[in-house]
């Protein structure tokens, strides 16, 4: 498995395989811009591979912990293709406020033929 810095402060975990296929399409970018550069930092940079042990658990190190402000209690969301893990009281408040915005979120998606 492979654990790296997420979006919305939360972190993301991949499979070995699918994390091969995030590196390549962010190689495949031009590194002309700077926020090519500045996310390809982000996530490659904060990315660690770990093993999953016999209880089913990943080590997550302190770097990754802060950046996700993840206390005693965490949330594992399965999203697509990855895990996210976050902190219980983020999750709830991102949830939260998410749900309140869920119907214009779907209009959006359906303006570009998302859904």
């Amino acid at each position: 498995m492979v654990v790296t810095y997420g979006l919305d402060n939360c972190l993301f975990v991949y499979p070995l395989k699918e994390w091969g296929e995030v590196a390549q399409g962010l190689a495949a970018l031009s590194f002309g811009q700077a926020s090519t550069r500045d996310f390809n930092r982000f996530i490659l940079g904060g990315a660690v591979e770990t093993d999953v042990d016999a209880m089913g658990r990943i080590l997550i190190p302190d770097f990754q912990r802060e950046f996700a402000g993840l206390s005693t209690k965490v949330v594992v969301a399965g999203i697509h293709s990855r895990l996210e893990i976050w902190d219980e009281d983020r999750w709830k408040e991102y949830t939260g406020r998410i749900k309140k915005q869920a119907d214009m979120l779907a209009e959006k998606l359906g303006e570009i033929g998302a859904i």
